[in-house]
């Protein structure tokens, strides 16, 4: 019954966060909380562990959405991704991978059933919700690899409800990538009309202060030469 209610949940916040509304955050806190219970009680310790992240996250993310230096209106605008900061994320991807994975295989009492992929899920999620919180667009790339082999995970470990769910949030992803792209594109556009505007708008001002100019400097040769 836990698990329906974290599905249901689950896909209110992806259509959320799909229409760019802050109150997916809220919607997060309350269905990580779910998850939390069903992963640990299926002995998925990482993602359990995740979803404590998730819940944290969704704090940070509701005040970078609508209160950090870059918000505009309560509004923080879609941004792409540098090359610095990709191979930067790519390291830490790297790195929480092996040290997550070995974990799961040498540190944990009772195993997991297969360490390094519930350990990369657990890495690149890490990674892909902190970059949603930064309202970052190529967040969706990742979870479109997430998703899709999350819903092999835990389809092997018979929570079918939330494997299909999982299928659902890849489809959703890809929707959400073209959409929050086009937006970028759409608003791209936009300050490029405005700026073209403004040229126009200096350009007009320039000619008539020209044409003010040369009007004064006929007036002055005329009185001059009369």
């Amino acid at each position: 019954m836990l698990e329906i209610f974290g599905v249901v949940a689950s896909l209110l916040y992806i259509y959320l966060e799909i229409k760019q509304r802050s109150s997916m955050w809220v919607v997060g806190f309350v269905s990580s909380l779910a998850y939390v219970i069903v992963f640990y009680n299926s002995g998925l310790y990482a993602l359990s562990t995740l979803y404590v992240y998730y819940t944290a996250i969704s704090v940070y993310g509701m005040y970078s959405w609508r209160f950090s230096q870059n918000a505009s209106n309560g509004e923080l605008p879609v941004s792409r991704i540098n090359l610095r900061l990709a191979a930067l994320l790519a390291l830490i991807s790297v790195a929480l991978w092996a040290g997550i994975g070995y974990i799961l295989e040498n540190r944990i009492e009772e195993a997991t059933t297969l360490p390094y992929c519930e350990a990369l899920v657990t890495a690149l999620s890490i990674v892909a919700t902190w970059m949603l919180a930064r309202k970052i667009l190529e967040h969706w790339l990742v979870w479109i690899f997430v998703n899709l082999f999350s819903s092999v995970l835990y389809f092997y470990n018979e929570l079918y409800p939330t494997a299909g769910l999982f299928i659902v949030y890849g489809i959703l992803s890809i929707v959400g990538w073209y959409k929050w792209r086009y937006e970028i594109r759409d608003k791209n556009e936009e300050i490029r009309v405005k700026n073209e505007e403004v040229e126009n708008q200096k350009s007009k001002i320039k000619n008539r202060k020209s044409k003010i100019e040369n009007t004064r400097h006929i007036s002055l040769q005329d009185s001059h030469f009369g």
